[in-house]
C-alpha cells in the first residue's frame, strides 16, 4: 500500500511497472457476497456450512517484512443476511506472532520491556503481533482508489516515518480501515474499527497522519505501565505469558502485580485490553492460527449509520477495498496492486 513515487523505488523491490494496472487484472479482483438464510458462526471459522456457498477468492501479496520471501495469498469468501455481512479470511504466516514486547523479569530481578533495536519510531518488526487490515472506499470519494487501491493513500519517503505515511489526497476523501490486531482485539472478538482522512502528518499533532479510530464508547487497550520499576498489573491466574499465559491482559483479569510469582526469564503481557463499545466496536470476530495459517471470520452491519464506515446500502454497488497482512511487523506490510471489488448476489 505505497503510493507512486521517486521514494518508493527505493524502499521496495517493484519496477514503476508494477503499478501500471490492467482492467483486466482490476476485473479479476472480484469477491461476491453469497445471501445465506442462516449466518456463519463466527467461532466455527471456516468450518461453518454457511461459507460452502462462496466461491472463494485468492489474493497474492507481497513485499511484507517476516513472510516467506515477502509474500503470502489470502483467500477471502463473503456472505450477508438481510442486515449483515460476514466476510472469511485465510492467508499463509509461517510463524504466529505474539509476543508484544512483552515485559522479562531479569536475572537481577528487575523487569525490562523487549523492544525492536532497529526500531527507528513505529516500524517495529522483532516484538510485535500478527495482522491484517481492510480498507474501503466510502462513498467513492478517494480519488484513484478504484486503480491504484491504497496505493492512492500511502507516501514513502517522507520526513518522519521510516515506512511513510497514510492519508488522502482532499478534504472529504476519507477510508475505513477494519483492524485485525491479534493480541489486542482479535482474541477478545473484535477488529478494530478505524478511519483514514486527509490529515498530514506533524510530529505533535498528528502523528498518525491520517490514520484515525472511530469514536468509542468505553473499552480499547493500554499498555500497562512500570511502577516502582514492575509491572503494575498481572493476569489473576499468576501465569507467566511464556509459561501457559497470555501475551495480552483482559481488563477484568487483571490484578495488582506479585513480583514473588515469578522467576528471571518470565515473560508478562504489557497490553491491558477490553472490548470496545460505541461506533469502534462495530466489527466482532474470530480468530485462530493453525499448520502455518490464519484464519479469520469478521461481521459488521450492512448499514452502521456512523460517516466513519462504509454503507452497504445498495447491494447493487460494487464497494472496493485493500487488503494488507502484517506478519510480526507494526507498519511493513504485504500487500496487493489493485483494489478488490466487493459485490452483492441477488
Amino acid at each position: 500500500m505505497q503510493r507512486i513515487s521517486s521514494a518508493i523505488t527505493k524502499m521496495l523491490p517493484l519496477a514503476l511497472t508494477a503499478f501500471a494496472f490492467s482492467n483486466a487484472a482490476i476485473a479479476q479482483n472480484q469477491l461476491t457476497a453469497i445471501k445465506v438464510a442462516q449466518p456463519p458462526k463466527l467461532e466455527a471459522l471456516a468450518s461453518d456450512a454457511a461459507w460452502a456457498k462462496a466461491a472463494p477468492l485468492t489474493v497474492k501479496l507481497s513485499s511484507g517484512a517476516n513472510f516467506k520471501d515477502g509474500a503470502t495469498t489470502v483467500t477471502l469468501k463473503a456472505v450477508y443476511t438481510t442486515d449483515t455481512l460476514y466476510m472469511l479470511v485465510q492467508y499463509d504466516d509461517p510463524t504466529q506472532s505474539v509476543r508484544r514486547s512483552p515485559y522479562v523479569k531479569q536475572p537481577d530481578g528487575s523487569w525490562k520491556k523487549l523492544v525492536d533495536p532497529d526500531d527507528k519510531g513505529g516500524d517495529n518488526n522483532k516484538y510485535y503481533e500478527d495482522k491484517f487490515a481492510i480498507l474501503w472506499n466510502i462513498n467513492n470519494s478517494i480519488k484513484n482508489f478504484d486503480s491504484m487501491g491504497c496505493f492512492a493513500l500511502c507516501h514513502a519517503g517522507e520526513a518522519g516515518k521510516a515506512f511513510g505515511n497514510k492519508y488522502t489526497a482532499s478534504e472529504g476523501e476519507i477510508g475505513d480501515i477494519w483492524h485485525m490486531k491479534s493480541i489486542r482485539t482479535g482474541y477478545i472478538g473484535q477488529a478494530d474499527d478505524q478511519y483514514v482522512d486527509h490529515t498530514r502528518y506533524d510530529k505533535d499533532k498528528a502523528p498518525e497522519a491520517g490514520r484515525k479510530s472511530d469514536p468509542k464508547t468505553a473499552g480499547g487497550y493500554d499498555d500497562i505501565k512500570l511502577v516502582n520499576g514492575k509491572p503494575e498489573f498481572m493476569s489473576k491466574d499468576g501465569k507467566a505469558a511464556n509459561k501457559g499465559g497470555t501475551y495480552y491482559l483482559r481488563a477484568e483479569d487483571k490484578v495488582p502485580f506479585d513480583d514473588s510469582k515469578f522467576v528471571a526469564g518470565d515473560e508478562v503481557a504489557s497490553i491491558l485490553v477490553s472490548r470496545f463499545t460505541g461506533d469502534r466496536g462495530d466489527i466482532d470476530a474470530a480468530i485462530g492460527y493453525k499448520d502455518g495459517t490464519w484464519t479469520a471470520a469478521l461481521t459488521r452491519k450492512l448499514v452502521t449509520g456512523s460517516k466513519y464506515d462504509v454503507q452497504f446500502s445498495d447491494l447493487g454497488a460494487q464497494y472496493a477495498f485493500g487488503f494488507a497482512a502484517f506478519d510480526n511487523a507494526q507498519v511493513r506490510h504485504a500487500y496487493h496492486n489493485a483494489p478488490v471489488k466487493l459485490s452483492f448476489a441477488k
